[in-house]
């Protein structure tokens, strides 16, 4: 968050930042469900860093020549974006590493999960879960029904600059996890996917964050 706000004031951007901090038991299921699917489906079961899919990302990487594949758990997501500059490079993603397995140590998996729900980047300056779900949908993430939460999830690895294409697709990819184990029936799965994105709230919020 800070150094979003050094970007923006170096940019003379002037955004208000939204953050509204909710306990664990005030996220709906829904987004719960979706974000693990989407970003960490191991989550509850390793120990910070699934080394399976850290294995790959680094060989995609040197296949590639590029940074670009992260692999990172949720705890690895949370240990950057409390500690540690956004930057692609090897050394920090050891340091991600490193401080994910201490807050494994140090902390219980729901406080984890709860942290995390509450900081990570939903758009330009909108933080968290809550915000996130006031800002585009107008509701609590209390009330986020499985099509909001896809959205939602579906935004996360590129919440400043999505295109709706893409967003549509990450969302629908979402959904299909979704009932794929057994979260929605193949007759809601097949009404749902064909919802426009933010639909319910046109009029409110834009179609996708805006971009810098």
């Amino acid at each position: 968050m800070e150094l979003r706000d050094q970007e923006y004031k170096q940019k003379n951007i002037r955004v208000a930042r939204q953050q509204i901090w909710v306990p664990y038991g005030a996220v709906s299921d829904h987004l719960k469900k979706a974000i693990l699917l989407s970003e960490d489906a191991g989550f509850f079961s390793h120990s910070g860093v699934d080394m399976n899919e850290l294995g790959e990302a680094f060989k995609k990487d040197w296949e590639t020549g590029s940074f670009k594949r992260g692999g990172s758990t949720i705890t690895m997501q949370l240990a950057k974006n409390l500690y540690l500059n956004p930057s692609k490079n090897p050394l920090r993603k050891v340091k991600e590493i490193v401080i994910a397995w201490q807050l494994e140590q140090a902390l219980p998996k729901r406080r984890i999960f709860e942290i995390y729900l509450n900081i990570v980047e939903w758009g330009r300056d909108v933080y968290g879960a809550e915000a996130a779900s006031r800002f585009y949908f107008g509701k609590s993430a209390a009330n986020l029904d499985p099509l909001e939460a896809a959205t939602l999830a579906a935004l996360l690895p590129s919440p400043r600059s999505s295109r709706e294409r893409n967003l549509l697709n990450r969302r629908n990819l979402i959904l299909s996890r979704l009932a794929r184990v057994g979260y929605l029936s193949a007759e809601e799965y097949n009404r749902v996917k064909e919802v426009r994105l933010f639909q319910k709230v046109e009029e409110q919020a834009p179609l996708i964050p805006q971009q810098d």
